[in-house]
């Protein structure tokens, strides 16, 4: 029983998160270079949370982060996509990819399959990358996208007391700069 859709780039799979993710998604969430803009370093306790609560949201609202495969390896790469758990700042698109994915363009590659998917199919009106402002990556993936910075946003628990920089944009502007950015 699919929970949600399957979505292919050309290097990428993105498809809702599957049992057999739990060891390489905790792989990523033990990682301190990974996570020091996510939120620090996470257990297998609360990474079962984590998944599970990405899983879950399909269910619940109808979308949330997909699993990233890369399509060479087979191998699962990371979690991208939308976004918008109770609280946060607007719907987003996020992405988090292990280490030894990251240069390779998958973050902007995936981002850009999910930003066609949350406007096309779910009609996002807005898009928002949620970002510490000490990320440059992340910063650089959002402009490829397109995204300008938008305001600076509060985070709501479990990350309190922490400012993010909300970059993003319209619908109206991922369709006339799609083609062009990622």
């Amino acid at each position: 029983m699919a929970i949600g859709p399957t979505l292919e780039t050309e290097r990428l799979i993105l498809r809702p998160p599957r049992a057999e993710d739990f060891e390489p998604w905790c792989a990523l969430h033990a990682d301190e270079e990974v996570m020091k803009y996510l939120g620090g370093t996470q257990g297998p306790e609360l990474t079962w949370r984590s998944v599970c609560g990405m899983a879950g949201a399909w269910t619940i609202e109808g979308f949330s982060m997909f699993s990233v495969i890369e399509k060479s390896s087979g191998q699962w790469v990371g979690r991208l996509g939308p976004w918008r758990p109770h609280g946060w700042p607007g719907t987003e698109i996020g992405w988090g990819l292990a280490r030894s994915s990251w240069g390779k363009g998958y973050a902007t590659e995936g981002a850009a399959a999910a930003m066609d998917y949350v406007v096309d199919t779910l009609g996002w009106q807005e898009v928002i990358h949620t970002i510490l402002p000490e990320n440059a990556a992340s910063v650089r993936v959002a402009e490829r996208l397109g995204s300008q910075y938008l305001r600076k946003a509060p985070t709501p628990p479990p990350f309190e007391g922490m400012m993010w920089d909300v970059y993003g944009q319209t619908a109206e502007q991922w369709r006339q700069n799609r083609g062009s950015k990622a």
